[in-house]
């Protein structure tokens, strides 16, 4: 008898054991197929899908200071060329200093304002005279705060008997704003300043 018991002892051991080693291999799996899946999630959040001409295209999502140096020149670019791209339309220019302002500080309003008290944009239209801009090169330097940049331009002027050609210096720095509709890189142009503004040539037309 005393054997039998020692059996049915024993036998309950290896149950509690086994029922055990269920458990923790229960708990490990549900554990790691939980990680798994938080993880797959992460990444499915990082893709982005895009439409283009009917075909769904991937992207995927990162982190603002991978681009920054990229959106830094694109909003220094894209300010300049609103800001210096004139037609002799005066709604045209409204329209791009209107867009070029909400990208810059009152710097950029103030000179604004002194080209259009001086009768700047008056010629332009009386005139009949177009400016392009070509931005040749953006200097930055991300390693401090707010970020400094220098803006190297050509300015092309057409006139109705002649083209001149300026060479066009900026300057500059930024601070991180929230994005817009008006300002999508969310950046602002501060203490914004004409380094140099000189002509390289005259060609007539």
């Amino acid at each position: 008898m005393f054997k039998q018991l020692k059996n049915i002892d024993t036998a309950f051991q290896y149950i509690r054991g086994f029922t055990a080693l269920v458990v923790a291999c229960s708990a490990v799996l549900s554990g790691f197929a939980v990680y798994k899946s938080f993880k797959l999630v992460s990444v499915m959040q990082n893709k982005i899908y895009i439409l283009a001409n009917g075909k769904a295209l991937e992207a995927y999502a990162s982190d603002r200071k991978d681009n920054i140096e990229v959106e830094v020149r694109d909003h220094v670019k894209t300010f300049h060329q609103l800001f210096f791209t004139l037609d002799p339309d005066e709604k045209v220019i409204q329209s791009g200093i209107t867009k070029a302002l909400y990208l810059a500080d009152a710097s950029a309003k103030r000179t604004y304002d002194n080209l259009k008290e001086k009768g700047f944009y008056a010629t332009v239209i009386s005139a009949n005279i177009s400016q392009q801009l070509t931005i040749d090169s953006i200097r930055i330097d991300v390693s401090c705060y707010p970020y400094r940049f220098q803006c190297y331009a050509l300015q092309r002027i057409t006139r109705p008997t002649s083209i001149v050609s300026r060479s066009l210096i900026t300057a500059g720095y930024l601070r991180n704003v929230s994005r817009s509709d008006n300002n999508p890189h969310g950046f602002l142009i501060e203490r914004w300043e004409t380094i140099e503004n000189r002509d390289l040539k005259t060609e007539s037309r």
